[in-house]
């Protein structure tokens, strides 16, 4: 069972996202919040796989919650899902530099807000469509975009890095199988040797660290 944890500050969302999990066989809703202080003290009790994070609420934002919660390395650290009415730029690239997995409008249809929380619980990353155009052109309005490539990137083999590079393009894995005429078993192990050797937790990390870094520049 995934255990998912459910915060936002409207309690007919609480109610409506929790009753449309509750129905799912392989998922269950072990608790709400109603802010993000809320929102880490119940992940930190209730130890959930995925919390759905709303961006705006009282107290304490989602983003700083998802700070928070996976700052704390002395606790099991949940996967965060962004959850937000709000499509802007600043959402996306702070959710991401925070940690999240994934991002996802609310207005998504029923049926992506499910699988959203089982791709997250699996461990891969959700980037909501458009999110990785939002990502390059946050790079491209920023005044100094050339900036070094840290050491742990070099570990790479020539054959992660194009891989790395695909990603960050927004390539899924079927998709970068076909790019490199490979088989997608053999992507699936080069993006697991890349966020092990980066310390990464997912793709979406992997797509932040790459244009930080610059080995992907906006407009390639």
């Amino acid at each position: 069972m995934i255990r998912v944890l459910i915060a936002d500050d409207q309690a007919m969302v609480r109610q409506g996202f929790g009753a449309l999990l509750a129905a799912q066989p392989d998922l269950l809703v072990v608790g709400d919040a109603a802010d993000g202080a809320q929102a880490v003290a119940a992940a930190r009790h209730l130890d959930p796989d995925v919390v759905l994070m709303d961006v705006r609420m009282p107290v304490m934002d989602g983003l700083e919650a998802t700070r928070k919660l996976l700052g704390d390395r002395s606790t099991q650290r949940p996967r965060v899902l962004i959850l937000t009415t709000f499509d802007l730029d600043d959402y996306v690239y702070e959710a991401l530099r925070a940690g999240a997995s994934g991002f996802l409008l609310k207005d998504a249809p029923a049926a992506d807000l499910v699988q959203a929380v089982r791709v997250v619980a699996a461990g891969d990353a959700l980037l909501a469509p458009g999110v990785t155009r939002r990502l390059i052109a946050e790079f491209a309005n920023r005044p100094d975009r050339r900036r070094p490539r840290p050491t742990d990137l070099a570990g790479l083999t020539p054959r992660e890095t194009e891989v790395l590079r695909l990603i960050a393009r927004g390539r899924n894995n079927a998709e970068i199988a076909g790019d490199l005429v490979v088989a997608e078993q053999t992507v699936k192990t080069h993006v697991g040797r890349i966020l092990a050797k980066l310390g990464l937790r997912d793709r979406a990390q992997a797509v932040v660290l790459a244009y930080e870094t610059g080995l992907v520049a906006a407009g390639e």
